[in-house]
């Protein structure tokens, strides 16, 4: 056989594309589910059954659920992600031993011209699984789960207290005290004192703008002039009531705070790698003391996880422990650094059709992850280093958001790399990277070329 044209591509199926031969599906929903388990059929050679019934979404249920399913031999169970109604069924589902994959609803919408019921959904979801043709969405283990509860509930506090600090602005300015036009934020120590001053009843501007400490008190002028209003006794009423809540939610932060550093020390995984007094290597092999290994001089010691992100500029000790919360520390589930840029929806998503190519939108991805990413990237874009030299160079032709986001791709596949080696440490390769990669002659060609255009003709000469 002759094969006309271009030679053929041989593309290998994923590991999850293969044909199962027990398998069972669940149609999530807020109180039931329904479930259907596919299966030989014993009487008919060959043959495939369905079977499919509606179980209540409980514990007590759930675990009978799963010892059925361990008598009928089921190899894997698909849950699809409806809400947060998935979680009961794929905790306790994978408590009891089976593999449980969550996947995404839309990649196992149901064929277009049939009939829309759960009973329906339920057995397609599970013909699909049998043929290996959905991909399992990242559920992190336990102690990561755990760990997430713990970072996202900061972040969301964080976002409240920040929406109280912006009410109590706004009340003082309903107060004609002009406090954000003379301070860079309220959260001062300063603020506080001519806050609490305010409430107490006090409203001689001098005598609250004397309460100013530090540098602040070369400004004592500008804050008696801003402090000079109409606050009165409903507006001292509020700003306690404010001032009570920022206090509360600041508490529960440090607690979080405290709660956090102690679950990442309780991963194993997480902590420094056992160095031999001896030879200052891992127990890889690895040297944790040289300078050309590690990049940051002779440390004699290695770090933790949170650590060496802490390292990579941009990325604070909270941003590190968001990032491991959200991504684990089990870089496997991510084959490579683009796999993890695809799964946070840092790079576009690719549509060919005919001789049509272009990219689409890369899609909402992970939003506590992307979020701590965009801060890295816009704080290292204002630093002479590699990656904010290379925002510098991306912005003049593409724009600040899509140099944004390639900076915050770019400290991703850092991330990835200081995960999947324990052993590794970031060094920065320094804001001239680029132009001394460039060969000399290259340049040289550049600039005359760039001259000639101009009508110039250049004759070189070397310097004596």
């Amino acid at each position: 056989m002759v094969l006309v044209g271009r030679q053929p591509q041989v593309v290998r199926d994923e590991e999850h594309e293969m044909l199962i031969e027990r398998v069972c599906a669940i149609d999530v929903g807020k109180k039931s589910g329904m479930v259907c388990v596919r299966v030989p059929d014993e009487s008919r050679p060959g043959g495939r059954v369905n079977r499919v019934w509606e179980v209540p979404a409980i514990t007590r249920a759930i675990l009978e659920l799963g010892d059925h399913l361990r008598c009928e031999q089921v190899q894997r169970v698909t849950v699809e992600s409806t809400s947060d109604y998935w979680r009961i069924w794929y905790y306790l589902l994978e408590a009891r031993g089976l593999d449980v994959q969550l996947v995404n609803s839309r990649d196992i919408k149901n064929v277009p011209g049939r009939p829309k019921t759960d009973k329906l959904d339920a057995v397609w979801q599970a013909k699909v699984t049998e043929k290996g043709l959905l991909r399992p969405s990242f559920v992190p283990p336990k102690e990561i789960r755990q760990l997430r509860d713990y970072t996202r509930l900061r972040v969301d506090l964080t976002r409240e207290r920040t929406r109280h600090w912006a009410r109590l602005e706004k009340l003082l300015e309903d107060a004609l005290i002009k406090l954000s036009a003379v301070v860079s934020t309220l959260d001062l120590v300063s603020v506080r004192a001519m806050l609490e001053a305010l409430i107490a009843g006090e409203r001689n501007p001098r005598v609250l703008a004397e309460l100013a400490r530090g540098p602040m008190r070369a400004k004592r002028a500008a804050l008696s002039e801003a402090l000079t209003g109409q606050f009165d006794d409903h507006h001292a009423e509020l700003a306690r009531m404010l001032l009570d809540q920022i206090d509360g939610l600041t508490t529960q932060i440090e607690m979080l705070d405290f709660r956090i550093d102690q679950l990442i020390a309780a991963i194993p995984a997480a902590r420094a790698p056992a160095l031999d007094n001896a030879t200052g290597q891992d127990r890889t092999g690895n040297d944790q003391t040289g300078h050309e290994e590690t990049g940051q001089g002779n440390t004699g010691q290695a770090l933790s996880a949170v650590e060496r992100l802490d390292e990579v500029t941009g990325i604070g000790r909270h941003a590190a422990q968001v990032i491991i919360a959200e991504v684990g520390l089990d870089m496997s589930r991510f084959p490579s650094p683009g796999h993890l840029a695809g799964w946070v929806k840092l790079c576009p998503r690719t549509i060919q059709s005919g001789a049509k190519h272009h990219t689409g939108k890369p899609g909402k991805g992970n939003p506590y992850l992307k979020g701590v990413l965009g801060d890295a990237a816009a704080s290292v874009a204002r630093t002479n280093t590699f990656l904010g030299e290379r925002y510098r160079r991306i912005v003049k032709r593409r724009g600040k958001t899509k140099a944004l986001v390639a900076v915050a791709r770019s400290i991703l596949v850092i991330v990835w790399h200081l995960l999947a080696d324990p052993t590794a440490r970031y060094h920065d390769l320094g804001a001239d990277h680029h132009a001394n990669r460039t060969s000399q002659n290259r340049q040289v060609r550049n600039h005359i070329r760039q001259l000639e255009a101009l009508g110039y003709t250049v004759t070189l000469t070397e310097a004596g």
